[in-house]
């Protein structure tokens, strides 16, 4: 998890890594499935301080893995811009460490279900709370205990 990233000169600071995961539309949660080969699915998030908020069904594999194992890696992938006469592209991107809660309690749940409403749907608040009170789904409160972002910037 706190390997040395190996292109210091790509190498983000902190508070980049969390600019990029902040203004992400998706990202990769990754965790270990039972059978144990790797297992990343593509989530809508939020995020709030050191934590990332995700919703999902209320029962699926996702969970089953999380269950068994709490600790994951998220990854947002930000700007891109490939250059294909050069064979090279520039990026920017995060990746978050940490662990998994599952079962928050329903005002720490309806909380995030509006910072998910506020990010995704701010146009609608007012239909987003109809939802929060209606739909049943999950929510899973990643707590991020390391991050680290790169990029590559490329010269016009």
């Amino acid at each position: 998890m706190n390997e040395k990233m190996r292109r210091k000169d790509r190498e983000t600071t902190e508070e980049r890594a969390y600019e990029i995961l902040k203004n992400g539309e998706y990202g990769i949660l990754s965790t270990i499935g039972e059978d144990g080969y790797p297992y990343g699915v593509p989530v809508n998030f939020a995020v709030e301080g050191n934590k990332i908020y995700f919703h999902c069904a209320p029962e699926g594999y996702k969970l089953e893995c999380l269950r068994e194992n709490p600790k994951v890696s998220f990854t947002v992938v930000g700007a891109t811009q490939i250059v294909p006469g050069k064979f090279t592209t520039g990026y920017e991107s995060t990746i978050a460490f940490g662990e998994i809660h599952l079962d928050l309690p329903e005002e720490e749940r309806r909380y995030a279900l509006r910072l998910l409403v506020n990010k995704y749907s701010s146009a609608f608040k007012e239909i987003g709370e109809k939802y929060i009170e209606k739909y049943r789904t999950n929510i899973l409160r990643l707590d991020i205990s390391h991050i680290s972002g790169k990029c590559k910037r490329l010269s016009q």
